[in-house]
């Protein structure tokens, strides 16, 4: 585990500040929060970001936008490119009051990083019009439901066994494992599953491969791949993509590359005085 290391938020008239940083396969930074809103994001890799009752996967297509005060903590599931933004809890009121995974799209994307690139030597206009573009395209940007609930942490065993399932989500660890592991019986755990969140464990891991495996389709990596990571042949996994989302993956890859083309192409006409 590792503890989280924010940057220096006591500048007196920094609207915003960046961080980056680089965080390795499989490290698993603890549950923490920040005066500041936060913009989880990274430029390359793929983490899983857990907060009090839910969990989301996030590949550089998206960010996690987190209001200040929001617990939360990350498991690194791929090397990790974080290009983090910090913002002042005056301009964060401006956005979403609760945690929210958004798209992000090549503009966004290039601001990020040059808010990140200049780091301590700020050019002064130069710096404040990214900081506004910056803000602007938060608020615009279109938010995705892509979520997975978390048990409290009020059960160890039960929170174990969930945070084993995110590292490995594959059919090929059963939950007779997961449980010996996590050190209670099947029974017990069926029964706070059900208390808990719910569902049984087998929908939740569903729910968990499912959020996988989209973070991958839109990273561009084939079904046959990602279905056998996950324990599946590649005709199980596409029957079970189908019975959740009502289409192939394929289909679906198909309709979130579309969605921004049909956004930027809807003309919004206003009444004539």
């Amino acid at each position: 585990m590792a503890l989280a290391a924010p940057p220096d938020l006591t500048h007196p008239s920094a609207p915003l500040a960046p961080l980056s940083r680089t965080y390795p396969r499989g490290l698993f930074v603890e549950p923490h929060q920040h005066d500041w809103g936060q913009l989880l994001y990274a430029v390359s890799g793929v983490m899983w970001v857990q907060m009090p009752d839910h969990a989301v996967v996030v590949p550089p297509q998206r960010a996690v936008w987190l209001p200040p005060g929001v617990p939360h903590g990350i498991r690194v599931v791929t090397d990790l490119e974080m290009r983090n933004i910090y913002l002042r809890p005056a301009l964060a009121q401006g956005l979403y009051r609760q945690a929210q995974v958004i798209e992000v799209n090549s503009l966004l994307r290039e601001l990020i990083v040059g808010l990140v690139e200049q780091g301590a030597h700020r050019d002064g206009a130069y710096y404040e019009a990214l900081a506004a573009l910056t803000l602007l395209e938060l608020e615009r940007a279109q938010p995705t439901q892509a979520t997975v609930p978390m048990p409290s942490a009020s059960d160890r065993r039960l929170t174990r066994l969930c945070q084993a399932v995110l590292a490995q989500p594959t059919l090929d660890i059963g939950f007779e494992v997961h449980a010996q592991e996590a050190g209670a019986s099947v029974r017990t755990l069926s029964r706070l599953f059900a208390a808990s969140l719910g569902m049984g464990f087998a929908h939740w891991r569903r729910q968990v491969q499912l959020a996988t495996a989209v973070a991958e389709l839109i990273q561009g990596i084939p079904v046959q791949t990602i279905a056998q990571s996950l324990g599946y042949s590649a005709s199980s996994f596409t029957d079970m993509f189908r019975r959740e989302y009502g289409c192939v993956p394929s289909r679906y890859v198909a309709r979130l590359a579309d969605k921004p083309k049909r956004l930027a192409g809807t003309v919004v006409s206003a009444p004539l005085d």
